[in-house]
């Protein structure tokens, strides 16, 4: 009797990817899930007989092996014990074989050949079957990623669209964002981000057999998707200044950027900032199958020396002095939670982990940070792998401001307008709303239990003396060397101090605003009032000052007293950056010495609406209706409106605009063809040469066809 041989294979794709949720990926090859069994259905040139199975081999990487855990060979037979890869016949007629594939749930993840002989004393050429890519698995109990929710595991695997938070403490805007990670080639880029890192390209072999550990994957991908120690994917910029690439304000989604990464050769994308590297990490991860959501954290610390403060120094105008201030208070900082087991360090860590891909401090030598987990953050356990201590410090390091003197002294200032880690915020479960998460991050701020986890951290970052009282560890001067230094808070003055926003501070207009003192004593005061103000990038940069004046002022006893500030649009329109934003500072020199600092920070609010005309239906064209803004002064032309959206439609839409009037507003119809149902987000930005982006977006609820 002839051998028997495998005449075709039908991959059941259909079938499969509902199982395994993962029809939404367009790749040519069969996308699954580890741990979870998949069904193919071989053809035979004749059926087996009683002594004769099928062996399969499944390998992946270079230079699989049994040994390294990147190749399997197991045969159909009964399902038996162990945690290998089994294969079980679950139908068979005539000439056809139905298998059931297993992969245990700790299986390396990535691109997989498939081949299969049949096993059987006569001579059996092994037939290429073809290649399957296999994922992680949130649906599985056994896998580290699993997450319990089915709920969640739509929200932060499934969902291609989402919200990213920015701004400022007290006006937080929600800015859409594309993860598309079911888009053409994203997998397979996906894929290619992990082929790319230096540990592949050291030691191929034996990278790819660590690749079922979430722990060691994330971490890879938190150094890849910045470029600072390979050709990871995208370039960060923080000066301002964007030649020769796009604003990280211009991004839409991380498609664009991940095809752009990919087709130029693995050569970084310009620019980007920490919400551009979170969205693009947050779509590798969610594509690679663990679930993800982007955080942020507002008056985030960059500590820089790791001594839990964030020390800016000023001059007597309350204006930052960048050459001394080494550490900084980003208004906002983004970054990344994923879902899942710390085998490393035990089940009670277990849970959300931060990752943040923004190259700000090297972790063993590589710019990249985490996994962290946020139970250790908020148990002060900073001492477990990863990079605790730098999370930690982002929402719990003290802001401490000072006043250098031209002698090279320095000076405590009462400033008491920050606090750290605040509003820490992720988008809710199925719906658009902002959830504020700061309480897992952080007991409540002056609790008991807070200065305990404080004292603790303390101790593990700087030994038991340290921790004696709620102390610090300085520096001497500014540059010196390290030493402990208990340091008092600066005597709280006699004054307080307030900006009010006497109009909303909206892009072309004139700001008005007003200093607001009070006198806390029942003698009269006179206070010396240093005011500056400056636009600056979200990291708290000064870009350009815009405001200096000096006044002084007499309180009476117990009075209070408002010092009027008008800053024209013409004064900060050519050093307004993207972002938005301006800073001002009020340094009250009063009587007694006693000094006080008062800040804002101030974003600019804009103007855009989006409706959908009509009902959206997979298939069937609808319209769009967006309605815009000239936010200036000024006519202006040359706008363009710039659409996307996962499920929408194809690609990038642009639409030019009509010329503008001063303040005019006008409406700009579309149609677009929504080829995917469910909730699906369109963003919709005005873009112009004359003033920063107005970006916009609406979720449109696309049903199936009819």
């Amino acid at each position: 009797m002839a051998g028997v041989r495998v005449t075709a294979v039908d991959w059941q794709r259909a079938s499969n990817g509902a199982a395994h949720h993962t029809e939404e990926y367009p790749c040519p090859e069969l996308v699954v899930r580890r741990g979870q069994s998949f069904r193919l259905a071989l053809a035979l040139s004749r059926a087996l007989d009683g002594e004769e199975t099928l062996v399969f081999t499944a390998e992946t990487g270079p230079g699989a092996s049994e040994a390294l855990h990147t190749k399997a060979v197991f045969q159909t037979s009964e399902p038996e014990g162990g945690d290998g890869w089994t294969a079980v016949t679950e139908a068979e007629t005539e000439n056809t074989l139905t298998v059931g594939i297993t992969s245990p749930p700790h299986a390396v993840i990535g691109r997989y050949l498939l081949s299969v002989r049949a096993s059987s004393r006569r001579k059996h050429s092994t037939r290429k079957l073809g290649e399957f890519v296999l994922l992680f698995n949130p649906w599985c109990p056994e896998d580290d990623v699993f997450l319990a929710s089915e709920e969640e595991r739509k929200e932060y695997v499934l969902n291609d669209s989402g919200i990213i938070f920015r701004g400022v403490e007290k006006h937080i805007r929600a800015q859409g964002w594309n993860y598309g990670q079911f888009e053409e080639d994203i997998l397979n880029i996906c894929l290619s981000i992990l082929d790319r890192s230096p540990s592949y390209q050291d030691n191929p072999a034996t990278d790819v057999s660590h690749r079922h550990d979430p722990v060691y994957v994330t971490r890879v991908i938190s150094a890849m998707v910045n470029s600072n120690n390979d050709r990871g994917v995208v370039q960060g910029q923080w000066q301002g200044k964007y030649g020769g690439g796009t604003s990280p304000l211009h991004w839409r989604g991380s498609v664009a950027i991940l095809q752009k990464w990919f087709k130029g050769r693995y050569k970084p994308v310009k620019y980007g900032q920490c919400w551009v590297f979170a969205g693009v990490m947050c779509t590798v991860l969610r594509c690679l199958g663990i679930a993800t959501r982007v955080v942020s954290n507002f008056n985030s610390a960059h500590d820089t020396d790791r001594n839990l403060s964030v020390d800016k120094y000023v001059d007597s105008f309350g204006r930052t002095l960048e050459d001394l201030t080494e550490d900084s208070m980003w208004n906002f900082h983004v970054w990344n939670e994923s879902w899942f087991a710390r085998q490393d360090l035990g089940p009670s860590y277990n849970g959300w982990q931060v990752l943040d891909a923004t190259p700000q401090e090297e972790s063993d030598g590589v710019y990249r940070c985490g996994p962290a987990s946020v139970t250790a953050i908020r148990e002060g356990d900073v001492h477990l792998a990863h990079d605790g201590p730098f999370v930690f410090a982002e929402v719990n390091a003290d802001y401490i401001t000072w006043l250098w003197h031209g002698d090279e002294s320095r000076e405590r200032v009462y400033s008491d307008t920050k606090k750290i880690g605040r509003c820490i915020s992720t988008k809710a479960v199925g719906s658009d709303s902002r959830v504020d998460i700061t309480g897992l991050y952080k007991y409540p701020e002056g609790s008991r239990k807070e200065r305990q986890v404080y004292t603790k951290a303390v101790k593990k970052l700087f030994g038991v003396e340290a921790a004696g009282r709620r102390t610090r560890i300085r520096r001497a001067g500014v540059r010196g060397l390290w030493r402990d230094d208990l340091l008092e808070p600066a005597t709280k003055p006699s004054i307080t101090g307030k900006f009010k926003v006497l109009e909303p501070p909206v892009l072309g207009n004139d700001l008005r605003l007003a200093l607001c003192l009070a006198n806390l004593t029942s003698r009269a005061q006179r206070v010396q009032v240093n005011m500056s103000g400056a636009t600056i990038l979200y990291t708290r940069r000064p870009v350009a000052e815009i405001l200096h004046e000096s006044h002084t002022v007499r309180l009476g006893p117990q009075e209070e007293k408002k010092i009027p500030i008008t800053i024209p649009y013409s004064k900060y329109k050519e050093d307004l950056t993207e972002d938005k934003k301006i800073l001002l500072a009020a340094m009250c020199l009063i009587t007694k010495g006693e000094k006080l600092l008062v800040e804002k920070d101030i974003t600019l609010e804009d103007f855009i609406t989006i409706k959908v005309l009509g009902p959206a239906v997979v298939g069937v064209e609808v319209g769009v209706e967006v309605t815009v803004a000239n936010p200036l002064l000024e006519k202006v032309e040359d706008c363009v409106l710039m659409v996307e959206g996962s499920g929408l439609l194809q690609g990038q839409l642009s639409i030019d605009v009509p010329s503008l009037e001063p303040q005019e507003r006008a409406s700009v119809t579309f149609d677009i063809t929504p080829s995917k149902s469910g909730p699906r987000q369109l963003q919709v930005d005005l873009v112009s040469p004359h003033f920063p982006d107005i970006k916009g977006f609406v979720i449109v609820h696309v049903a199936a066809a009819k």
